[in-house]
């Protein structure tokens, strides 16, 4: 079994929960994801079945967009409904115009603080972990790309805005950060992951629903990248990793191999004129 799932993620699952459950259901250890989500979080979840976890690198998962509801009016700890909530007093009558007001400082490439509950790590061991056991947690800063941040909604003390984002931004922290600008603190009730590069929520199905019919192959996983098929002579060179002469666009960094059968090969370097295979699957493996 080979290929790429998309999944739509239910609400109180952690990213790994999601891998463990398709382990059992699909009957094959070898099963990983791109792009973790917020056990909070709902959407999609990209998952790679079988040697296709070598090829997770290469998809194209970015921008991300994400829909969140947002309550102002309080913080919370972890940034999100999870967490413990301390009111801060009524949001402003004009929520919905405040919020518009502070959108463009936002946006392009920003300067981000991840949530003292969050994955990242620091010295090996992740933020969350540190902030359980009550240590002292200051995530560094890090650099992200805000493309576009819509208001769908404001009503009362909630909002519901559209996200699009770099990989690595993280969602709580804008909402966290906005509610700091607005001037009443907020925090993330909902959040749902719509789209991750080309891949789309509408595409996936929910893990007790997926199946072998469902594995998209690498071949269109791996569309925007540039695709060449191969001669039977370079084909057997990129089965042993041997590099060899190839006549790529300039503009080509990374392409996908596929032989005269139309069966993915792999992936591979190009470089002045020459493909360097990077990541090739076994001979007796085809998707």
């Amino acid at each position: 079994m080979l290929g790429i799932l998309l999944i739509d993620k239910p609400k109180g699952l952690t990213s790994h929960d999601v891998v463990d459950l398709l382990r059992a259901r699909l009957g094959i250890r070898r099963v990983g994801h791109a792009g973790t989500l917020d056990p909070l979080a709902t959407g999609l979840l990209v998952v790679a079945v079988g040697p296709a976890t070598r090829f997770l690198q290469y998809l194209s998962l970015e921008p991300k967009v994400y829909e969140v509801e947002a309550t102002f009016g309080a913080t919370s700890t972890t940034f999100d409904a999870e967490g413990e909530i301390e009111p801060l007093g009524r949001p402003p009558e004009d929520l919905e115009a405040r919020i518009e007001s502070e959108i463009p400082s936002f946006l392009g490439v920003i300067q981000q603080v991840p949530p003292a509950f969050s994955a990242v790590k620091v010295k090996g061991v992740p933020l969350y972990k540190r902030a359980r056991r009550g240590e002292a947690v200051r995530p560094s800063a890090r650099t992200v790309h805000v493309a576009e941040i819509e208001t769908l909604r404001a009503e009362g003390p909630s909002a519901s805005l559209r996200i699009v984002c770099s990989g690595g931004t993280y969602v709580r922290s804008l909402v966290n950060d906005l509610g700091a600008k607005v001037g009443c603190g907020a925090y993330v009730s909902a959040l749902r992951r719509t789209r991750a590069g080309s891949f789309t929520v509408e595409e996936a199905v929910l893990p007790e629903d997926a199946s072998a019919e469902n594995l998209l192959l690498l071949a269109e996983a791996l569309r925007p990248m540039p695709h060449f098929v191969l001669s039977d002579e370079n084909r057997a060179a990129a089965l042993v990793g041997r590099p060899f002469s190839f006549d790529a666009p300039d503009s080509a960094n990374k392409v996908a191999l596929s032989d005269s059968a139309n069966r993915f090969v792999g992936v591979a370097r190009v470089d002045c004129g020459w493909a360097h295979p990077e990541c090739i699957l076994p001979q007796e493996v085809h998707s």
